[in-house]
């Protein structure tokens, strides 16, 4: 199976790299070798790619730039999908792209499923249902939206690494407690992407996360004890939890964005969230 992978250099894309299947080949471009708000670039890559599957792990995810930068954000976000499906269509080709539980106004009290009214609160969110509306209207025989959440690695700039940093430097860290959700390992959802690939029955709506469900405060809790283990972190890390209205910020966040993964329990059954984490912060203390 011939794959072309966008946004490679991602946590995502870089985690799909990584564990390509046997018997897959991968063509993996970055954004500075393909922009997927250029039609004419993506139209031009996919002829040239001849994929039989598509990955678009390219996205604007800085939600608060967003507030100041929507059409850049709408670009990518909502646009770009757009451009690879007509690509994929003329291609004969699958489409695999990622979205977000931002896409959710956070007012539920049971995890969201894929048919669930989406809501969004911020640009961040209305781009990224954008593209999934691109996506499905243009290949709705061949494509898989594939919402996840909370997404960190060992590399790039997220949530995990942030705290580190922070706690590492001593600094007394103030974290949300009342926004919940499920922190993903992009490697675990890379994994799931790959099980999609192999499964050409696989279309619509679909939602991954890792099991288990947390707060921001949570998980940055997590990051401490886990990171004092092994040494990552000195004894004295600490995290002190907050309210939403403590740490204002332009844009809007879901108070609850749980994601209700059912659909693919074919496929496999998540680990739990703090399993995931375990052995991100392996990897990062044995570098």
């Amino acid at each position: 199976m011939n794959v072309l992978l966008t946004g490679a250099a991602g946590q995502v894309g870089r985690a799909l790299a990584a564990l390509v299947p046997a018997g897959v080949s991968v063509r993996a471009l970055t954004r500075a070798q393909l922009d997927v708000t250029d039609a004419r670039a993506v139209a031009q890559a996919v002829a040239e790619a001849h994929p039989d599957l598509i990955i678009n792990a390219a996205a604007y995810t800085q939600v608060e730039r967003a507030e100041e930068e929507p059409a850049r954000a709408q670009a990518v976000n909502g646009e770009g999908p757009g451009h690879l499906a007509r690509a994929a269509r003329a291609a004969g080709a699958r489409l695999v792209h990622i979205s977000t539980d931002f896409v959710f106004d956070g007012t539920a009290s049971v995890p969201y499923g894929p048919k669930a009214a989406t809501r969004p609160l911020n640009v961040y969110g209305r781009t990224k249902r954008a593209g999934e509306e691109q996506v499905l209207a243009l290949l709705p025989e061949r494509a898989v939206v594939l919402r996840t959440s909370w997404v960190y690695a060992p590399w790039g700039a997220n949530f995990l690494k942030t705290m580190l940093r922070l706690m590492g430097s001593g600094q007394a860290v103030r974290v949300v407690a009342d926004q919940v959700g499920t922190p993903t390992s992009a490697r675990s959802l890379a994994r799931v992407i790959w099980q999609i690939s192999a499964r050409p029955e696989l279309g619509g709506v679909h939602h991954w996360s890792d099991a288990g469900v947390a707060s921001w405060y949570d998980f940055a809790v997590a990051i401490a004890e886990e990171g004092r283990r092994r040494g990552i972190l000195r004894a004295d890390a600490s995290v002190t939890p907050i309210t939403t209205a403590e740490y204002p910020t332009r844009a809007r966040r879901p108070a609850y964005s749980v994601l209700d993964t059912r659909s693919l329990v074919m496929l496999t059954a998540p680990r739990h969230w703090r399993a995931e984490l375990a052995d991100v912060l392996d990897e990062l203390a044995r570098a």
